[in-house]
């Protein structure tokens, strides 16, 4: 933490030296004075649009910087002064809102000096190539992309430098993984926005410089408006898929089976409604611990689950109990699949640790299969009943069984291993 706050002021420090021992301010007064307000004002403005992005102990100010168009305009000591006014403006209203970081005051004095150094490399830069550049086509915005690929990299070894100190980047991989994380996209609207606000600053078109300030506020402003919308719904469907999902298995709760049959009671469609069981369970339990129990659970509902199409549904409805409800099948398809579910789960055995050994363990399941259409006489709730009713027949004639009932044959079917 000493050597990044070391490393922090030193970069402020150079800053100040490179901004004083340069020519000063090579715009006239007027012309520099109203540059500053423009500037000062649209970028406290936008400040609170901008992304914020945590890496370790240190945060990250991600949003269009127009350091560079300025720096150009005024050279080293007019963007000094222009930094040093807006970051402390900055600064002093995280204070009042109470949202500053702990090192907010040493984090000002950073990006006073990080942008100050790095965007007067790119001030004499700029006043290098653009000679060069002048008879080529679209020559001065190759110089801003180059201009800003150039600070972008000098920002991220700084910001590179500060998290190794920190212990946040430890190694070559992270450092590169860090670079890459910077958008192109990004890199070149925040290119071509400098570049037309640095052309408005030198024909003095005032009107169109903050009319495309103006631009920007509204387009970030739309697209934070735009990102807020999207982050809450991609929480609320995380919350609500918390709210349905069983911790243990992964699979649909009791509660998402409740909302299912409430939806599904509203269609016409073949329903085949599965209630599995465990047999035995206790004695795994019993023999075991409740961690090899759990781990019975967490095979059974994966292994029901490999058998299920993406239209069928799975929800563990109980302990040991889980539910399936199959879909756009007939009753012979229907009978013929949870067969097919009870011998693998028969035949199938599953890991699990016990007083530090590896162990092997296997177990059968029984299984009520209840057929019919859903309608307005039998609602999915009671279809359900029927279904669990057939379970607790297929324990009582001895388990590793199915039962199963078509309603609309009347037939009902008991099958077990022989």
């Amino acid at each position: 933490m000493h050597g990044s706050r070391i490393f922090m002021l030193s970069l402020f420090f150079i800053s100040i030296a490179i901004a004083f021992s340069s020519k000063g301010i090579i715009v006239e007064s007027p012309a520099y004075f109203k540059a500053l307000f423009v500037y000062w004002f649209f970028s406290s403005l936008y400040h609170h649009l901008r992304i914020i992005s945590k890496n370790g102990s240190t945060s990250m100010d991600y949003g269009i910087n127009y350091s560079l168009s300025i720096g150009i305009f005024t050279g080293p000591l007019g963007l000094f002064l222009f930094e040093g006014i807006y970051r402390f403006t900055v600064y002093f209203n995280k204070k009042l809102t109470k949202t500053a970081d702990p090192d907010e005051f040493v984090h000002t004095f950073y990006n006073i000096g990080s942008f100050v150094l790095s965007n007067s490399i790119a001030f004499y830069l700029f006043n290098f190539l653009y000679p060069l550049f002048q008879p080529v086509p679209f020559g001065f915005w190759i110089i801003m992309l180059i201009l800003i690929t150039v600070t972008s990299l000098l920002s991220d070894a700084f910001l590179i430098t500060i998290f190794t100190l920190l212990g946040d980047i430890k190694t070559k991989r992270e450092a590169i993984d860090f670079i890459k994380t910077r958008s192109i996209l990004d890199m070149g609207k925040i290119a071509f926005t400098n570049g037309l606000l640095l052309l408005f600053l030198q024909e003095g078109k005032w009107e169109m410089l903050i009319s495309l300030f103006v631009l920007n506020y509204l387009v970030s402003r739309s697209f934070l408006s735009k990102s807020q919308m999207l982050q809450n719904k991609i929480e609320l469907n995380k919350f609500e898929q918390m709210a349905y999902t069983d911790f243990l298995t992964g699979v649909y709760n009791r509660a998402y089976m409740d909302k299912k049959m409430t939806e599904l009671n509203r269609t016409d469609e073949y329903i085949g409604i599965i209630v599995a069981d465990i047999d035995k369970f206790k004695r795994i339990n019993d023999s075991y611990n409740h961690a090899v129990g759990d781990q019975a659970i967490r095979h059974f509902a994966n292994t029901l689950k490999s058998y299920l199409s993406k239209e069928d549904y799975l929800f563990r409805s109980g302990g040991e109990e889980f539910t399936i409800f199959l879909r756009n099948r007939n009753y012979s398809e229907s009978v013929l699949l949870a067969e097919k579910i009870r011998k693998g789960i028969e035949i199938s055995t599953f890991e699990a640790e016990f007083k530090e050994e590896n162990i092997s363990l296997s177990y059968t399941a029984s299984f009520g299969l209840f057929f019919y259409k859903v309608n307005e006489q039998l609602s999915i709730e009671k279809a359900y009943v029927y279904a669990d009713q057939l379970l607790l027949q297929s324990k009582d004639l001895g388990k590793n069984r199915l039962s199963s009932s078509d309603a609309f044959s009347n037939k009902e079917t008991v099958l077990a291993e022989v």
